[in-house]
Protein backbone atom coordinates (compact mmCIF):
# COMPACT_ATOMS: atom_id res chain seq x y z
CA UNK A 1 0.00 0.00 0.00
CA UNK A 2 1.34 3.25 -1.02
CA UNK A 3 2.04 5.95 1.16
CA UNK A 4 0.26 9.37 0.34
CA UNK A 5 1.03 13.09 1.39
CA UNK A 6 -2.43 15.35 0.89
CA UNK A 7 -1.70 18.90 0.54
CA UNK A 8 -4.66 21.04 1.38
CA UNK A 9 -7.38 19.92 3.06
CA UNK A 10 -10.01 22.33 1.55
CA UNK A 11 -13.74 20.58 -0.71
CA UNK A 12 -11.30 18.49 -3.22
CA UNK A 13 -8.49 17.54 -0.75
CA UNK A 14 -10.70 16.56 1.81
CA UNK A 15 -12.92 14.31 -0.49
CA UNK A 16 -10.20 13.02 -2.03
CA UNK A 17 -9.00 11.47 1.20
CA UNK A 18 -12.29 10.50 2.59
CA UNK A 19 -13.24 8.65 -0.57
CA UNK A 20 -9.70 6.62 -0.08
CA UNK A 21 -10.10 5.53 3.63
CA UNK A 22 -13.64 4.69 2.81
CA UNK A 23 -13.28 2.59 0.04
CA UNK A 24 -10.18 1.25 1.69
CA UNK A 25 -8.03 2.01 -1.54
CA UNK A 26 -5.54 3.30 1.44
CA UNK A 27 -5.57 3.09 5.61
CA UNK A 28 -5.89 6.29 7.41
CA UNK A 29 -2.09 5.43 8.91
CA UNK A 30 -0.67 6.03 5.14
CA UNK A 31 -2.08 9.18 4.66
CA UNK A 32 0.22 12.28 5.49
CA UNK A 33 -1.88 15.79 5.71
CA UNK A 34 -1.42 19.34 5.44
CA UNK A 35 -3.79 22.08 5.32
CA UNK A 36 -2.94 26.17 6.45
CA UNK A 37 -6.07 25.92 8.14
CA UNK A 38 -5.74 24.17 11.34
CA UNK A 39 -9.73 22.92 11.71
CA UNK A 40 -9.97 21.67 8.58
CA UNK A 41 -6.90 19.46 9.46
CA UNK A 42 -7.79 18.82 12.87
CA UNK A 43 -11.03 17.67 11.40
CA UNK A 44 -10.10 14.98 9.15
CA UNK A 45 -7.42 13.75 11.38
CA UNK A 46 -10.15 13.56 13.80
CA UNK A 47 -13.14 11.52 11.64
CA UNK A 48 -10.46 9.42 9.67
CA UNK A 49 -7.58 8.86 11.89
CA UNK A 50 -5.10 10.28 9.35
CA UNK A 51 -1.67 11.86 10.14
CA UNK A 52 -1.87 15.58 10.24
CA UNK A 53 1.16 17.92 10.37
CA UNK A 54 1.23 21.29 10.65
CA UNK A 55 4.28 22.49 8.59
CA UNK A 56 4.51 22.00 4.90
CA UNK A 57 8.00 20.77 5.27
CA UNK A 58 6.96 17.89 7.06
CA UNK A 59 4.58 17.28 4.37
CA UNK A 60 6.79 15.65 1.83
CA UNK A 61 9.43 13.13 2.75
CA UNK A 62 11.57 9.93 1.64
CA UNK A 63 8.50 7.23 3.01
CA UNK A 64 6.17 9.26 0.88
CA UNK A 65 5.32 7.53 -2.39
CA UNK A 66 2.46 9.97 -3.70
CA UNK A 67 2.27 13.49 -3.02
CA UNK A 68 -1.01 15.44 -3.77
CA UNK A 69 -1.63 19.11 -4.57
CA UNK A 70 -4.88 19.58 -4.10
CA UNK A 71 -4.52 23.51 -3.39
CA UNK A 72 -5.79 26.69 -5.66
CA UNK A 73 -4.03 27.58 -8.37
CA UNK A 74 -3.00 30.77 -7.42
CA UNK A 75 -0.54 29.39 -4.44
CA UNK A 76 0.50 26.46 -6.39
CA UNK A 77 3.40 27.98 -7.63
CA UNK A 78 4.46 29.29 -4.00
CA UNK A 79 3.93 25.84 -2.80
CA UNK A 80 6.10 23.83 -5.59
CA UNK A 81 8.44 25.70 -4.97
CA UNK A 82 8.36 25.51 -1.00
CA UNK A 83 8.97 21.42 -1.76
CA UNK A 84 10.92 21.12 -4.99
CA UNK A 85 13.96 20.18 -2.97
CA UNK A 86 12.44 17.38 -1.25
CA UNK A 87 10.41 15.94 -4.73
CA UNK A 88 13.20 12.78 -5.85
CA UNK A 89 12.30 10.40 -8.24
CA UNK A 90 10.44 8.20 -6.18
CA UNK A 91 7.80 10.96 -5.54
CA UNK A 92 4.86 10.65 -7.89
CA UNK A 93 3.20 14.15 -8.22
CA UNK A 94 -0.72 14.59 -9.01
CA UNK A 95 -1.88 17.74 -9.23
CA UNK A 96 -5.45 18.87 -8.73
CA UNK A 97 -5.38 22.57 -9.59
CA UNK A 98 -7.39 23.46 -12.96
CA UNK A 99 -6.14 25.24 -15.35
CA UNK A 100 -2.36 25.04 -14.34
CA UNK A 101 -0.48 22.66 -16.80
CA UNK A 102 2.28 20.11 -16.08
CA UNK A 103 5.32 21.89 -18.09
CA UNK A 104 4.69 24.85 -15.26
CA UNK A 105 4.40 22.08 -12.61
CA UNK A 106 7.88 20.66 -13.78
CA UNK A 107 9.11 24.14 -14.62
CA UNK A 108 8.45 25.10 -10.94
CA UNK A 109 10.13 22.02 -9.55
CA UNK A 110 12.71 22.26 -11.48
CA UNK A 111 14.21 18.78 -12.22
CA UNK A 112 12.81 15.61 -13.99
CA UNK A 113 9.79 14.71 -12.11
CA UNK A 114 7.20 11.78 -12.25
CA UNK A 115 3.82 13.99 -12.59
CA UNK A 116 0.26 13.38 -13.16
CA UNK A 117 -2.35 16.23 -13.92
CA UNK A 118 -6.08 15.77 -12.53
CA UNK A 119 -8.92 17.39 -13.46
CA UNK A 120 -12.17 16.08 -11.28
CA UNK A 121 -15.17 17.91 -10.35
CA UNK A 122 -17.34 19.01 -7.76
CA UNK A 123 -19.22 15.92 -7.02
CA UNK A 124 -16.10 14.45 -5.68
CA UNK A 125 -17.61 15.44 -2.35
CA UNK A 126 -19.93 12.79 -3.22
CA UNK A 127 -17.88 9.68 -4.68
CA UNK A 128 -19.53 10.86 -7.77
CA UNK A 129 -16.63 12.97 -9.78
CA UNK A 130 -15.93 12.29 -13.77
CA UNK A 131 -11.88 13.10 -13.06
CA UNK A 132 -9.51 13.29 -16.24
CA UNK A 133 -5.90 12.28 -16.28
CA UNK A 134 -2.55 13.17 -18.27
CA UNK A 135 0.63 11.95 -17.33
CA UNK A 136 4.13 14.02 -18.20
CA UNK A 137 7.55 14.15 -16.89
CA UNK A 138 9.05 10.81 -16.69
CA UNK A 139 5.61 9.44 -15.02
CA UNK A 140 4.80 6.32 -16.55
CA UNK A 141 2.30 3.56 -17.40
CA UNK A 142 2.12 2.22 -14.08
CA UNK A 143 2.12 6.02 -12.61
CA UNK A 144 -0.77 6.64 -14.74
CA UNK A 145 -2.48 3.77 -13.59
CA UNK A 146 -1.59 4.18 -10.10
CA UNK A 147 -3.46 7.66 -10.42
CA UNK A 148 -6.63 6.29 -12.21
CA UNK A 149 -7.32 4.04 -9.24
CA UNK A 150 -6.47 6.95 -6.64
CA UNK A 151 -8.96 8.69 -8.20
CA UNK A 152 -11.73 5.87 -8.86
CA UNK A 153 -11.98 6.39 -4.54
CA UNK A 154 -14.33 9.35 -5.62
CA UNK A 155 -16.06 8.28 -8.66
CA UNK A 156 -14.97 7.96 -12.75
CA UNK A 157 -11.48 8.56 -13.84
CA UNK A 158 -10.43 8.38 -17.80
CA UNK A 159 -7.43 9.34 -19.20
CA UNK A 160 -6.86 12.09 -21.79
CA UNK A 161 -4.28 14.10 -23.79
CA UNK A 162 -2.94 17.30 -21.99
CA UNK A 163 -3.99 19.50 -24.92
CA UNK A 164 -7.79 18.31 -23.85
CA UNK A 165 -7.45 19.50 -20.30
CA UNK A 166 -9.11 23.10 -20.61
CA UNK A 167 -11.79 21.46 -22.91
CA UNK A 168 -12.70 18.76 -19.40
CA UNK A 169 -12.21 22.04 -17.49
CA UNK A 170 -15.60 23.21 -19.61
CA UNK A 171 -17.41 20.46 -19.98
CA UNK A 172 -17.11 18.05 -16.63
CA UNK A 173 -15.42 20.96 -14.66
CA UNK A 174 -18.14 23.22 -14.51
CA UNK A 175 -20.50 20.89 -16.16
CA UNK A 176 -22.21 20.38 -12.50
CA UNK A 177 -23.42 23.99 -12.55
CA UNK A 178 -25.04 23.90 -16.26
CA UNK A 179 -26.78 20.78 -15.39
CA UNK A 180 -27.45 22.67 -11.81
CA UNK A 181 -28.94 25.85 -14.03
CA UNK A 182 -31.34 23.12 -16.48
CA UNK A 183 -32.61 21.45 -12.85
CA UNK A 184 -33.39 24.88 -11.41
CA UNK A 185 -35.29 25.73 -14.80
CA UNK A 186 -37.60 22.43 -14.48
CA UNK A 187 -38.57 23.03 -10.87
CA UNK A 188 -39.29 26.47 -11.38
CA UNK A 189 -41.33 25.08 -14.80
CA UNK A 190 -43.25 22.39 -11.99
CA UNK A 191 -44.02 25.81 -9.34
CA UNK A 192 -45.32 27.54 -12.59
CA UNK A 193 -47.80 25.46 -13.65
CA UNK A 194 -49.11 24.54 -10.20
CA UNK A 195 -46.73 22.13 -7.81
CA UNK A 196 -45.05 23.44 -4.34
CA UNK A 197 -40.99 23.64 -4.40
CA UNK A 198 -40.28 21.23 -2.56
CA UNK A 199 -42.47 18.60 -4.63
CA UNK A 200 -40.67 19.59 -7.69
CA UNK A 201 -37.84 20.27 -6.42
CA UNK A 202 -37.71 16.17 -5.56
CA UNK A 203 -39.00 15.44 -8.71
CA UNK A 204 -36.48 17.13 -10.65
CA UNK A 205 -33.92 15.90 -9.04
CA UNK A 206 -34.91 11.78 -9.07
CA UNK A 207 -35.74 12.59 -13.03
CA UNK A 208 -32.21 14.07 -13.37
CA UNK A 209 -30.48 10.82 -11.41
CA UNK A 210 -32.66 8.55 -13.29
CA UNK A 211 -31.71 9.73 -16.61
CA UNK A 212 -28.61 9.49 -15.74
CA UNK A 213 -28.96 5.82 -14.34
CA UNK A 214 -30.58 4.91 -17.38
CA UNK A 215 -27.27 6.43 -19.85
CA UNK A 216 -25.22 4.67 -17.45
CA UNK A 217 -26.23 1.39 -17.89
CA UNK A 218 -26.69 1.16 -21.74
CA UNK A 219 -23.87 1.83 -24.06
CA UNK A 220 -25.94 3.46 -26.47
CA UNK A 221 -26.32 6.58 -28.48
CA UNK A 222 -28.24 9.52 -25.99
CA UNK A 223 -30.41 9.89 -29.07
CA UNK A 224 -31.60 6.12 -29.07
CA UNK A 225 -32.71 6.83 -25.38
CA UNK A 226 -34.28 10.04 -25.75
CA UNK A 227 -36.49 8.34 -28.69
CA UNK A 228 -37.31 5.66 -26.00
CA UNK A 229 -39.52 8.11 -24.40
CA UNK A 230 -40.84 10.05 -27.09
CA UNK A 231 -44.17 8.82 -28.82
CA UNK A 232 -45.77 10.36 -31.97
CA UNK A 233 -47.92 13.56 -31.60
CA UNK A 234 -47.25 12.55 -27.61
CA UNK A 235 -46.27 15.26 -24.60
CA UNK A 236 -42.47 14.64 -25.00
CA UNK A 237 -42.75 15.68 -28.95
CA UNK A 238 -43.98 18.64 -27.88
CA UNK A 239 -41.66 19.92 -25.33
CA UNK A 240 -38.61 18.51 -27.17
CA UNK A 241 -39.81 20.47 -30.23
CA UNK A 242 -39.76 23.78 -27.83
CA UNK A 243 -35.99 23.04 -26.66
CA UNK A 244 -34.80 22.21 -30.82
CA UNK A 245 -36.75 25.73 -31.74
CA UNK A 246 -34.37 27.30 -29.01
CA UNK A 247 -31.13 25.86 -29.66
CA UNK A 248 -30.85 24.07 -26.49
CA UNK A 249 -28.06 22.02 -28.08
CA UNK A 250 -25.83 24.71 -29.34
CA UNK A 251 -26.20 26.88 -26.41
CA UNK A 252 -24.49 24.25 -24.22
CA UNK A 253 -21.89 23.35 -26.89
CA UNK A 254 -21.37 27.41 -27.08
CA UNK A 255 -21.26 27.10 -23.21
CA UNK A 256 -18.50 24.62 -23.07
CA UNK A 257 -16.65 26.30 -25.62
CA UNK A 258 -16.77 29.90 -23.52
CA UNK A 259 -15.81 27.92 -20.09
CA UNK A 260 -12.98 25.96 -22.50
CA UNK A 261 -11.76 29.50 -23.82
CA UNK A 262 -11.44 30.69 -20.14
CA UNK A 263 -9.54 27.82 -18.98
CA UNK A 264 -7.01 28.88 -21.82
CA UNK A 265 -6.77 32.27 -21.03
CA UNK A 266 -6.55 31.71 -17.51
CA UNK A 267 -3.83 29.26 -17.84
CA UNK A 268 -0.55 30.03 -16.43
CA UNK A 269 1.96 31.11 -19.17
Amino acid sequence: MKNIAVIGAGNMGSALIRGLVNSNIARPDTILVFDVDPGKLNALVQDLGVQGVADLDDAVNDSVDVVVLAVKPQVMAAVLERIANKITDSHLVISLAAGVPTRFILSKLNKPARVVRTMPNAAAMVGRSATALCAAGTADEEDLQLAMDIFSAIGVAVRVDERMMNLVTGLSGSGPAYIFAIMEGLTDAGVLLGLDRPTARKLTIQTVFGAAAMASSENVHLGELKDRITSPGGTTIAGLHVLERSGLGGILMDAVAAATRRGDELEPK
